[in-house]
C-alpha cells in the first residue's frame, strides 16, 4: 500500500511539475517562436499612414474663432499645455501622438501632414511626419 500511494504521489507531481512550467507566450496566448522575417513583416503592417492636420488636444478638429489661424492657434494652445494631435478630419477623429510625434510635430503645427506610425486605439507612436503638398 505504501508503494502505490508512492508511485501516486510520484505521478501527481511530476505532473504538477509539469503543468506549473510556465510557456513563453504573448499576452494573447499564441506561442512566441517566430522568425526574426516574420516579426519585421508583422511590424511593418502594424505601420499606418494617416493624412490629417497638426492640432492640439484642446481644439481638436476645429480650431476657435478668434485665435488667428491653425498654426497659431496650435502653438498658443500646446503652449498652454496642451498636447499635439492629429486631426483626421475626414475620419472625424482625433489622435494622440506619441513622445516622439510631439517632438516632431511643432515644426508641421497646423499644417496637413502624413504621418507614418503603429496606431494603437486612439494613439499614434509616431515613426515619420511629412507635409502634404
Amino acid at each position: 500500500m505504501k508503494k502505490l500511494i508512492a508511485i501516486v504521489g510520484m505521478v501527481l507531481l511530476t505532473t504538477g511539475m509539469a503543468i506549473a512550467v510556465p510557456q513563453h507566450s504573448d499576452h494573447t496566448g499564441r506561442s512566441m517562436k517566430t522568425s526574426s522575417a516574420k516579426k519585421a513583416k508583422s511590424s511593418k503592417r502594424a505601420q499606418k499612414q494617416i493624412v490629417g492636420f497638426i492640432s492640439d488636444s484642446h481644439c481638436g478638429l476645429k480650431h476657435v474663432d478668434g485665435m488667428g489661424d491653425e498654426k497659431a492657434c496650435t502653438l498658443m494652445c500646446v503652449k498652454g499645455g496642451s498636447k499635439f494631435t492629429l486631426a483626421d478630419r475626414a475620419g472625424g477623429l482625433v489622435y494622440k501622438l506619441d513622445k516622439a510625434g510631439q517632438a516632431k510635430a511643432h515644426e508641421f503645427a497646423g499644417q496637413q501632414v502624413k504621418v507614418t506610425g503603429r496606431v494603437a486605439g486612439k494613439t499614434i507612436f509616431v515613426t515619420k511626419i511629412e507635409a502634404v503638398s
